[in-house]
């Protein structure tokens, strides 16, 4: 071997070696979170690599997350220079898993805005609000706190409405509308503990909004013909199960991620859904469904110990969520060569109405099976068959022209 050679085997072995002594435990670590053997070399690799920057910077094991910090102006840029940065998260994670740092702890809502996590536990305990749509108001009301302030006091007519007009000027319509909602919905909690006068929800502004003015968004069936082949093989048996459940049974992304084993009736049949504001709902599982689900369960689930029937297929393996989900549609409309605009998992829900609708399948019982509250919502999709018209169409009441 030339001094060249020896030279560099020689700083490979000092710049693997500072961590080495964590080294085979985070593999391991790294081992029972399901990463493949061939990943797991390669962050190995690419934790050499930020460790001999972390060493020259004058950082040692006891500052590694101050360093993680500080690396991230140097691994910046492409996605092949921020992939150090991600194993040194990993690693960082792992030591303090195993109290060799200590535990990054991040305020709690409760300390940060003390407030909203008041709002939170109410709207679940009085309203039976799910997480994910309290989860999408806090963004909202975070900036409202930020912009007027803890105090309801503070909260006059006016200043609702100048936050809300700010707030959605940057975004269309149905966005908007959103942010009148979390604020209404906030404003509402205050008036019901007393921190509000009545009616102050009133002041909150309302946008242009014609009921039934938009047509539904969905595939045609050729589009859902070629969405369903592209998820044939062992190796989609997943997501083939989850797209079954949105574009057959309508389901939304959240219901897929929550479905837990005990939410499945196998004798009779039948799934049970933690619908909205708690109510409990029933739908008929199909044979192409349960068998879908079945294939997955027995022959791609990882083996990890949660209730919840679909998991991740990548290391860390853990529960699908809600984004997950919508990420499988999108990826399965791509494999599929399906142009649509609207790419997200809700899509498929229109498509599965449109279908039944075309079908067969009354307005009442789309609504059924969808879950809708109100048949108004349900009479959107008549708008897809000129004939379904005539189930919603109101007499005319003006002249005859001449």
């Amino acid at each position: 071997m030339t001094k060249r050679k020896r030279r560099h085997r020689r700083s490979v072995d000092v710049r693997i070696n500072w961590l080495q002594p964590h080294a085979d435990g985070f593999k391991d670590w790294l081992t029972q979170r399901k990463y493949s053997p061939a990943t797991i070399t390669e962050l190995v690799r690419l934790l050499a690599l930020w460790g001999d920057w972390v060493r020259t910077s004058g950082f040692a094991i006891e500052t590694l997350a101050s360093g993680l910090t500080a690396s991230a102006l140097v691994f910046r840029g492409s996605k092949t220079a921020r992939a150090p940065q991600g194993a040194a998260a990993l690693f960082i994670s792992y030591l303090q898993e195993t109290n060799v740092l200590p535990p990054e702890r991040h305020p709690s809502l409760e300390e940060t805005w003390p407030t909203l996590a008041a709002f939170r536990r109410w709207m679940q305990e009085q309203r039976g609000i799910k997480d994910s749509t309290l989860d999408t108001y806090q963004a909202i009301l975070v900036d409202l706190l930020a912009s007027l302030g803890t105090d309801p006091a503070a909260y006059t007519a006016a200043a609702i409405r100048g936050f809300v007009l700010d707030r959605a000027k940057p975004h269309g319509r149905g966005r908007a509308r959103g942010i009148t909602v979390a604020t209404r919905a906030y404003l509402k909690y205050l008036v019901a503990i007393g921190q509000c006068p009545v009616g102050r929800d009133h002041a909150v502004p309302s946008f242009a909004s014609w009921q039934l003015a938009t047509t539904p968004r969905f595939l045609g069936q050729s589009d859902l013909d070629r969405l369903m082949i592209a998820c044939d093989g062992e190796d989609r048996l997943r997501d083939r199960a989850v797209i079954l459940l949105l574009a057959r049974l309508g389901l939304r992304a959240s219901e897929v991620a929550d479905l837990t084993f005990d939410a499945i009736d196998w004798v009779t049949s039948r799934i049970t859904l933690a619908g909205k504001v708690r109510r409990e709902e029933r739908l008929p599982l199909t044979q192409e469904i349960g068998d879908a689900i079945l294939a997955y369960i027995e022959r791609a689930r990882p083996r990890i110990a949660t209730t919840r029937v679909f998991l991740t297929d990548t290391a860390p393996v853990h529960p699908l969520s809600r984004i997950a989900v919508k990420c499988i549609v999108r990826r399965a409309l791509d494999r599929a060569g399906v142009k649509s605009v609207h790419r997200g998992a809700h899509v498929l829900r229109h498509s599965a109405a449109t279908s039944m609708l075309r079908n067969g399948v009354s307005l009442a019982g789309v609504g059924a099976v969808l879950r809708h509250r109100s048949p108004s919502v349900t009479a959107l999709y008549a708008k897809v068959d000129i004939g379904l018209l005539s189930e919603i169409a109101q007499p005319w009441g003006g002249r005859l022209p001449c």
